[in-house]
């Protein structure tokens, strides 16, 4: 008879603390293998969940959510904590339409204190719930898990910062694992690897301490209690917590489930803010992750292969895998093959990632020019005003950047690009739909954002050719240029010979409308056109590729005809909107009947690519259909 698994009796935290402490090494066990047969099936994030399993056990065995709040940074880290928080069963719908989410979300359970899809939020999050606590008179516990990199981001600090001015009851826990997505970069994430591999943190304290007792006299009580402090600081691991006011204790094996609950029983009631640094391995439990966290941190679905519980034998079937079906060129690959080329020929292209060396591709121009290439940390901000700092100087620097995290270095791109003309030109990857991911990665705002900017230009290429040629012609722009393009396969769309993208393209003849697109959009309204045929109605379908400014000679040309504008945008003040206003400035001629096609004013779920086009009206039949009323209503205008 087949024993019950241990992840199937628990349906929340109380549960897990009604197990023996020997039996959770094999939760453990279970709560890993059902990590990988679920990211096999559906997709998902794989190494940083795997590192993450033994601390997730440890504090919900130790403390009391939901009333304690447990926040996570980096949100993907999050799938033991949702197999524990009672979502065991809903668990193979992770990241499919209508099922749960890839990172916290609080509407979903009330165990997922807050939510997050980018990094370095939550000990800010977590400070704020400690002061309301306070002021509510209440008494729980706070704990913020930040890792993957996140404490190289700016905001971490600034929390930090104002943690030790506050100075309330709350733990901040680092998941250290050396790596965001990539290898972590920069002098902190040295700092962390000396504190590792330093002498243990006892015996440094107790150096110290015979240390200060041999320089001072036994009479000065007091000096020795704060120069030992004042040097125990400086000396020991921490010191840079120590100084901000936090009470240091690490680095400890995140993997040592009893070490982990005992310390957590232990240090849960200090009073005011304690930081405990945890190391972990990212991938832990599946060799291949292990070795390369970096390419297993998110995966498609079965690129695992079949058995998941075999770690040794995961590389030869991903690569067979691999090898039997060649991947598709994508906006990304096309766009970074290009750069590497460009900068062949010009030495002064220089190019910035903030912590996405992988996924912008940029790993291609480092491993070409890794004197001119930057990977700045998860710090958006500071790479758009380093880059404007390159320009500023005779340097061509491109940002390549996700859309979502380019929200983050608004500002900077206001203020410290745009404001001073400077010739930064801005890669805005994963633009409109992304896809399984949660609402946080949606890139639907970039266009809105950036059309309000003076001096900037917005382009948006609908194929791999046209991302080459625009970022070509964006670097010989004498001003900032913004470049977005989607997380996609980006497949031939019209003519290879005399492509000019300087300006919009015509590829479909039509007189009875027009569908006006942006980027691979126009893929969509090709095959609504074709449909629409079949019923003798004849559109039209124009690729404007400019947002700002738009091409005002081809809107003057179309005007006599309904329009129907189509972007992977929110509708206020995208592309659609953007067409509007030009036609209602325009002084001669009646406005034309115009439809506009985008995301309506919300953030989107979760569901493949596919079915989000379909969601949002975007897929070809939807175009179809909304056009016929477009032509409906248009003919009944002029009949009226």
């Amino acid at each position: 008879m087949m024993e019950t698994p241990i992840l199937d009796t628990i349906h929340g935290p109380g549960d897990l603390k009604q197990l023996p402490l020997e039996s959770l090494d094999a939760l453990v066990a279970e709560l890993r293998r059902r990590i990988l047969y679920t990211v096999n099936q559906n997709g998902g994030h794989l190494a940083s969940p795997l590192g993450v399993v033994e601390l997730t056990v440890a504090l919900h065995y130790c403390f009391d959510a939901p009333e304690d709040k447990i926040i996570w940074d980096v949100g993907h880290q999050c799938y033991a904590h949702k197999l524990l928080t009672g979502r065991a069963d809903e668990f193979e719908s992770l990241r499919k339409k209508g099922g749960i989410s890839g990172y916290p979300k609080m509407c979903e359970s009330v165990y997922d204190a807050f939510g997050t899809g980018h990094s370095s939020t939550s000990i800010s999050a977590g400070l704020g719930m400690a002061m309301a606590r306070d002021q509510l008179g209440l008494d729980h516990h706070v704990v913020s898990v930040i890792g993957d990199g996140a404490m190289t981001g700016g905001m971490a600090f600034e929390a930090l910062n104002h943690v030790g001015h506050l100075a309330p009851k709350m733990l901040v826990i680092l998941n250290d694992n050396e790596m965001s997505i990539s290898r972590n970069v920069g002098a902190l994430a040295h700092y962390f690897n000396r504190m590792i591999t330093n002498r243990p943190y006892k015996r440094a304290k107790q150096d110290v301490g015979s240390f200060v007792k041999s320089l001072i006299s036994e009479r000065m009580v007091r000096t020795i209690q704060e120069l030992e402090k004042s040097v125990k600081g400086f000396i020991t691991k921490g010191g840079l917590f120590q100084e901000l006011g936090l009470n240091y204790i690490g680095p400890v094996d995140g993997h040592d489930l009893p070490l982990l609950i005992e310390l957590l029983n232990r240090i849960k009631d200090m009073e005011g803010p304690v930081f405990l640094h945890c190391t972990t391995e990212k991938g832990k439990g599946l060799k291949a992750a292990e070795e390369n966290p970096q390419e297993y941190h998110g995966v498609k679905p079965l690129i695992l292969g079949a058995d998941t519980g075999e770690g040794d034998a995961l590389p030869a079937q991903k690569e067979a895998h691999v090898q039997a079906s060649e991947p598709a060129v994508s906006f990304t690959d096309a766009f970074a093959e290009r750069l590497v080329k460009m900068g062949g020929d010009d030495t002064r292209i220089v190019a910035i990632t903030a912590a996405m060396p992988t996924g912008t591709g940029l790993s291609k121009f480092e491993e070409a020019y890794p004197e001119r290439f930057y990977d700045v940390g998860i710090c958006e901000q500071h790479a758009v005003t380093f880059a404007a700092g390159l320009a500023v100087e005779g340097l061509r620097p491109v940002v390549a950047i996700y859309s979502t995290f380019l929200q983050r270095g608004y500002d900077q791109l206001i203020h410290d690009v745009c404001l001073q003309k400077l010739p930064v030109v801005f890669a805005v990857d994963r633009a409109g739909l992304v896809g399984e991911d949660s609402p946080t990665q949606n890139g639907v705002f970039d266009l809105s954002f950036l059309r309000a900017v003076p001096g900037l230009r917005v382009v948006a290429p609908r194929d791999a050719l046209d991302t080459e040629l625009m970022l070509q012609w964006a670097l010989t722009q004498e001003m900032p240029v913004a470049m977005r393009y989607a997380r996609s396969d980006a497949p031939l769309i019209g003519c290879v010979e005399g492509r000019s993208v300087d300006r919009s393209e015509k590829l479909r003849e039509g007189e009875d409308l027009v569908f006006l697109t942006v980027g691979p959009c126009a893929a969509q309204a090709l095959e609504a056109a074709e449909m629409l045929a079949k019923e003798g109605i004849e559109g039209a379908v124009i690729d404007a590729r400019h947002v700002k400014p738009l091409d005002e000679a081809m809107l003057d040309s179309i005007a006599h005809q309904p329009i129907v504008t189509v972007e992977e945008n929110t509708l206020p003040g995208g592309f659609g909107s953007a067409v509007l206003e030009y036609f209602e400035g325009r002084k001669r001629g009646q406005a034309p009947t115009l439809l506009r096609i985008g995301i309506q004013d919300l953030f989107g779920e979760q569901a493949t690519r596919s079915e989000q086009l379909h969601m949002y009206g975007l897929d070809a039949a939807s175009l179809a259909d909304q056009a016929r009323l477009l032509l409906g209503q248009h003919k009944g205008v002029l009949q009226g």
